[in-house]
């Protein structure tokens, strides 16, 4: 039985050639590459959320509500922690479409990277599934458990829409 569902979001910033990612300098993630985003506050919805956690990870803003594409939602899990979801909606947003160039905040040191320079090997290891699919356009959605450090996927399910 699951206890608990945190609500989550993934804002990936891309176009055709290069992708923006943060260096989490603390808490859940610090160390790893990723995308933008966060928990969902009380009285906002994922595509407010994920617009809050853009500016407040990399101080861009968002052109227009319609550019911000909802692309898929994975469950994630930990071997130690298994009734407890962190749901994460994914986000995709074209580089054209955001205001401002990014700057460093207490939580994340924003990179741009060619798409052939992508550093899976310091991003969370389920990334090599999904990533790949979003920057090909194709939206997704899946399951995955983690061991309890998050460094060894134990079981993936994920599936094209």
């Amino acid at each position: 039985m699951i206890m608990k569902k945190q609500k989550l979001t993934l804002i990936l910033v891309y176009d055709n050639e290069k992708i923006l990612l943060g260096m989490k300098k603390r808490g859940f993630g610090m160390g790893k590459w990723n995308g933008f985003g966060g928990k969902v506050e009380k009285n906002e919805n994922i595509f407010e959320a994920a617009e809050r956690e853009l500016f407040e990870e990399s101080c861009l803003k968002i052109k227009s509500k319609e550019s911000l594409i909802k692309r898929g939602i994975i469950d994630f899990r930990f071997e130690n922690k298994l009734k407890e979801i962190l749901e994460v909606n994914f986000f995709s947003i074209v580089s054209d479409n955001i205001i401002g160039e990014p700057e460093e905040t207490e939580e994340m040191l924003p990179r741009w990277f060619e798409h052939s320079e992508i550093p899976y090997k310091k991003m969370w290891v389920d990334d090599q599934y999904w990533l790949p699919l979003l920057l090909s356009g194709k939206n997704f959605e899946g399951n995955f458990l983690f061991n309890k450090d998050g460094k060894k996927v134990l079981e993936t399910e994920l599936k094209k829409l």
